[in-house]
């Protein structure tokens, strides 16, 4: 199960399909680690355009906020799975590992209008005081199709 770097007009192509697929998925799986201990989680996620970042928010009195405080580093799984047995050969899934920072005074209101766009529904979550609204720079995407087919995008 090797894996292969996309470069050149291949990423550039990849990437735009990663682009479509995240916005036909509104859920991921967000990984954070508590110690020595995993901890996953289900989230609403936006991509930005040059997808650098994936947007979430979650109130500030969660595990996942405490493990993140803890340790920004985590992964985020993007599927389409359906939960049928044809799912391992015809699933995608990308897995995003990376880095959760602040969102930036400056950026808040673009980011807003990315995450909203997509969960028009999560208004007043997001504009809660008790709502952490995060961005994560993403390292690479790594994009599994047909059981073991293995493809990373850096970004």
């Amino acid at each position: 199960m090797n894996s292969k770097e996309k470069i050149g007009l291949e990423k550039e192509e990849c990437l735009r399909k990663l682009k479509i697929f995240f916005e036909s998925q509104p859920l991921a799986v967000l990984a954070t680690q508590d110690g020595a201990a995993p901890y996953a989680s289900l989230v609403a996620f936006a991509s930005n355009e040059k997808l650098k970042y994936l947007l979430f928010a979650t109130p500030k009195a969660t595990r996942k906020y405490s493990n993140i405080l803890a340790n920004p580093i985590v992964a985020l799984l993007i599927d389409n799975r359906k939960n049928t047995k044809e799912d391992i050969q015809e699933a995608t899934t990308v897995t995003a590992p990376g880095r959760v920072e602040q969102i930036e005074d400056f950026e808040r209101s673009i980011m807003e209008k990315i995450y909203l766009m997509k969960h028009p529904h999560l208004a007043d979550f997001l504009n809660s005081p008790e709502t952490a609204f995060l961005k994560i720079r993403i390292e690479k995407y790594i994009i599994v199709t047909h059981f073991q087919h293995v493809v990373e995008i850096s970004v």
